[in-house]
């Protein structure tokens, strides 16, 4: 028996997954603590070169303010588009760090700013019926 280790136990890590949807798009957050750090696609935040898609990813995080310093997310998306996404990784933000923290009072501050930011957008889009071009559009009809 001497010649076995003893193995030591890591100290578990809180982490929290959280999702959030926009039209086509799905976003899985993972916020767990850490030093500040946010990487969507294992790309970091501040790689992305659209600041307008930057700012909203990030706003979450200003509301949250110093706090935001202490957690590391991690934000996987697929499908939609770039603005889908965009939108369906800051709702998927949001909720991970109301769940991370547990307050009551951010998940109203956070509603308060944009209802977005804690709410799933339930519009889908509609689909392309016959007799038309379109969802609602119908070919024009001519008598001559």
């Amino acid at each position: 028996m001497a010649g076995r280790r003893s193995k030591k136990r890591k100290k578990a890590v809180k982490s929290v997954v959280a999702r959030g949807k926009r039209k086509n798009s799905v976003a899985r957050a993972t916020v767990k603590e850490g030093k500040g750090i946010v990487r969507i696609n294992s790309v970091n935040l501040n790689a992305l070169q659209n600041r307008y898609i930057k700012e909203l990813i990030y706003e979450p995080l200003e509301i949250l303010g110093e706090r935001a310093n202490k957690v590391d997310i991690r934000v996987n998306v697929y499908g939609g588009g770039v603005m889908g996404q965009a939108q369906a990784a800051r709702t998927a933000i949001a909720k991970g760090l109301v769940a991370y923290f547990e307050d009551k009072q951010l998940y109203d501050r956070f509603e308060s700013v944009d209802k977005w930011l804690v709410v799933e957008d339930p519009r889908r889009i509609e689909p392309k019926k016959y007799k038309g071009r379109k969802a609602r559009a119908r070919f024009q009809k001519s008598y001559r």
